[in-house]
């Protein structure tokens, strides 16, 4: 939704100002210049990436166009979560966790907590390390090393999508002056016509770099900002989970684990302490 209020806001600054310096709206209205603008960037973004870098900015789009779901809310249940498999690692040891690992959509204790099963990376996250937790063969060291190393490898391909869109950015305002160009070019061929004519396909032919950098930076550069956030937030989740783990390893107690864990999530996100305390409380009582 804030995509949709961001560009009416780029189009009505813009255009309204245009409008309002008596400007005629219907002079912008240039489809060959998109033509060659729109196509030559697609061009050129099909040439520089391959097909992996083309698939992952296909599939990271429909992020875009979705609010948030890294929220308080989610923050609370993943918490929570955490601190009701650690509790039972304690209480009944590491073993105990193998069939709510094996089946979590299955487990009771995972199914109380259908926000986080909708959510891919952490699912899979959680349940490999505390697979390899319950296999016993890793020290905390070895382990932090491997979350340490998933995270980064998560990062770079996040990387890739938002690399290619912010290039795809750079590269409008230059297909923007190459339509110019051969917009003055089709002027000067037609040099002979009356000075009104030849002012409208001047006219004409700057439209194209005022499209190239308009859509550079007003419309397709902050998309890939956007992008970039949006796998941050993946990114961060994980760390939470990460943190909360190895503090269980180095056997600190579930409520201290996981108040490692609540120290990493952002500010704008973070419980406070009783927040999260009550919250497991509520659970517990249930």
């Amino acid at each position: 939704m804030l995509i949709v209020v961001g560009f009416v806001i780029v189009l009505l600054a813009v255009f309204g100002g245009f409008v309002l310096q008596d400007g005629h709206l219907a002079a912008l209205f240039q489809p060959y210049e998109l033509l060659m603008i729109f196509g030559g960037a697609l061009g050129a973004f099909v040439i520089a990436n391959d097909r992996k870098a083309i698939g992952l900015t296909w599939r990271s789009l429909p992020m875009l166009f979705h609010g948030t779901r890294y929220t308080r809310e989610l923050y609370m249940a993943l918490m929570a979560l955490m601190f009701d498999l650690l509790t039972k690692v304690r209480r009944e040891g590491l073993m105990a966790l193998e069939n709510e690992i094996d089946a979590p959509y299955e487990s009771p204790i995972f199914t109380k907590y259908r926000i986080i099963l909708l959510d891919d990376h952490l699912m899979d996250f959680i349940t490999d390390y505390l697979r390899l937790m319950v296999s016993g063969t890793m020290n905390s060291y070895q382990l932090e090393n491997l979350m340490d190393n998933e995270i980064a490898t998560y990062q770079e391909d996040a990387d890739i999508p938002v690399q290619a869109i912010h290039k795809l950015a750079d590269g409008m305002p230059a297909f923007g002056i190459v339509a110019a160009v051969m917009g003055v070019v089709h002027t000067m061929g037609a040099i002979g016509r009356p000075p009104a004519e030849l002012g409208g396909l001047i006219a004409a032919a700057l439209v194209g770099t005022f499209l190239g950098i308009l859509l550079s930076y007003g419309l397709v550069a902050p998309l890939g900002s956007l992008l970039h956030r949006r796998h941050q937030e993946v990114v961060k989740a994980l760390q939470c989970v990460k943190v909360t783990l190895l503090a269980s390893m180095n056997s600190y107690a579930p409520t201290i684990a996981v108040e490692f864990g609540r120290k990493v999530i952002s500010a704008t996100e973070r419980p406070t302490f009783a927040e999260l305390e009550g919250h497991v409380r509520q659970l517990k009582s249930r």
